[in-house]
Order: structure tokens, then C-alpha cells, then sequence
């Protein structure tokens, strides 16, 4: 049976919103991703849609499927689902901290899916972002070590991810007054340098594709070491054309023609312009002194 996407009000007045919740414990993981994915549409910024949603029990089998489905594909559509689910929602997030959700989190980011590593990796940096008192549920729970074996992923957007989720540690960590080295700061500025040295690595292009890595690694060797990284001394943290605008290719197509048009719809402006470059110029100034010779 089809799943008709449409917005939550309506959807509920119709009575669908209970069967389309249903879905998510139907037999076939294909049907259970897909009633996450229309989930995670109807509820996407929209807080009338979230609260129907969270009144009809839905975060309930998302949290299942999230945290328990044998499907790793399930399970992805899931997050992105209570991700939507509970975004700017404080009742959701509230929810979504007594469920365990951190130590799911934190399961996730341990799969071999890499998409499914990187929507987990969104979600915490928003949740820590918006309640940083968070950040002691997450190291109490073992993410440092985990965000920093992440830290030297292969792919760009996990890598970023868990650099984000360890600025944001770092940052609430400098703000207590009772933090204290530990054994993660020796590990952490090892990775830290060897991200440097990868970077300097880089072909050209690639360190244009790694701005975000560039600029994440020396905000957190900043703000742990209170120093600025070494990209500075190599020039590698700003580069030439990173804050530059993407080329103007329509201006290349569609100038032309609408000055050619311009210039059609006034014709005596070009007999006139040239008319006024072939008159002599008035100069106006003082005269030759009286008492100069002739």
C-alpha cells in the first residue's frame, strides 16, 4: 500500500496518522523505512506536526526501530526521523533523554554504516549545542573515545562530525572550573597532529575540499591548548579562494543579450555618445595674466 505524503493536520483528520504509525512495526523493513521517511517529512519544521506525532506515541517505535531493528537501513531512516522528530521540541528532547537515547547515540556512532555514523553525529551536535549540561551525560557515557576514533574516518563528513562533537566537549570542559588533565588530552593532541600533518598533506584540491576540517582542527587546538595551531605558521588554515564567491556563469549567458537589447531600444544613444566624443571640451580657468608676453 502507497504512503501518501501529506501534512500531519490533515493526514490526522483523515485517520491516517495512526495507520502510518503502524507501519513502523510492520513485518517488511522495507515498509518500516519507508514509514520513518514520511514520518521525518511531515514533522520536519513543524511544530503542530511534532506535537500530533508525540501525542499519538510515535516516538515510541522510532526508538524501537532505532535502537533494536535488525535492519541497519531501518534504523538510519529511524534517526533521521527522531531527528526531525524532536528538533526545536522541547518535550521531544526531554523524551528522548529519559529513553536512553544518548547511549543509543552512542551505539550508532560504533556501526560500520557510515551514514548511519553521520546522522548520529548531527543529532549530537545539535542536542549538545542547544544544552551544553549534556555534555557530562555524553563523556559519562564514553563518547570522547569514540568521537576521536572517528576523528581519523575516512570519510570527510563523519571526520567533521566527530571534530564538531569534540569542539563542543572541549568547550564546556573550559568552562568548569574542576577539570583536570586526563589520559584523552595526550590522545586527542596526537590526533590533533596528525591531522595537521595530514592536511599538510593535501593536494590543492583537497585542502579546498577540507576547509571545514581545516578551520574544526585549529578551533579545537585553540581552544585545548590555548595556542593557535600550526596551520597558521603553514598557511593552511586560509587559503586563497575559500571565502570566495562561486563564478557568475548565468551573467555569462544572459548579459550579453540584455545589453544588446539596451542598446536596441536606444538608438541615438550611440550617434549621441559619439557626437559628444567628437566635440572639443569646454576648459574653464583662469586666463593668461596680464603682464605675461605675447
Amino acid at each position: 500500500m502507497p504512503l501518501v505524503r501529506m501534512p500531519c493536520p490533515d493526514l490526522h483528520s483523515i485517520g491516517g496518522l495512526v495507520p502510518l504509525l503502524g507501519y513502523l512495526k510492520n513485518s517488511h523493513a522495507i515498509i518500516r523505512a519507508k514509514a520513518a521517511e514520511v514520518v521525518s517529512t511531515i514533522v520536519q519544521n513543524n511544530p503542530k506536526s511534532q506535537q500530533m506525532v508525540m501525542e499519538a506515541n510515535g516516538l515510541e517505535p522510532l526508538l524501537s526501530n532505532f535502537t533494536s531493528d535488525p535492519d541497519v537501513t531501518v534504523r538510519t531512516k529511524a534517526l533521521g526521523a527522531i531527528s526531525s522528530l524532536i528538533r526545536h521540541n522541547r518535550p521531544g528532547i526531554a523524551a528522548f533523554r529519559l529513553a536512553n537515547g544518548y547511549a543509543a547515540l552512542r551505539d550508532a556512532l560504533s556501526s560500520e554504516s557510515q551514514r548511519f555514523q553521520r546522522k548520529a553525529l548531527n543529532l549530537i551536535h545539535y542536542l549538545l549545542h542547544e544544552n551544553h549540561s549534556d555534555c557530562d551525560v555524553v563523556a559519562e557515557l564514553g563518547f570522547l573515545r569514540i568521537m576521536m576514533h572517528l576523528a581519523s574516518s575516512e570519510d570527510a563528513e563523519v571526520l567533521e562530525g566527530a571534530l564538531q562533537g569534540l569542539l563542543e566537549l572541549a568547550r564546556y570542559r573550559l568552562g568548569k572550573q574542576d577539570a583536570h588533565p586526563s589520559e584523552e588530552d595526550d590522545k586527542l593532541k596526537q590526533i590533533l597532529q596528525e591531522r595537521i600533518k595530514g592536511i599538510s598533506e593535501m593536494s590543492a584540491e583537497d585542502l579546498g575540499a577540507a576547509q571545514e576540517e581545516r578551520h574544526l582542527v585549529d578551533s579545537l587546538w585553540l581552544t585545548c591548548y590555548n595556542e593557535p595551531s600550526s596551520l597558521r605558521e603553514m598557511g593552511l588554515l586560509v587559503l586563497p579562494g575559500d571565502d570566495a564567491l562561486p563564478p557568475d556563469v548565468a551573467s555569462k549567458h544572459f548579459e550579453p543579450p540584455l545589453r544588446a537589447w539596451g542598446a536596441n531600444r536606444n538608438p541615438d544613444a550611440k550617434s549621441s555618445t559619439k557626437k559628444e566624443e567628437k566635440e572639443a571640451p569646454l576648459l574653464l580657468g583662469p586666463g593668461p595674466s596680464s603682464g605675461s608676453a605675447s
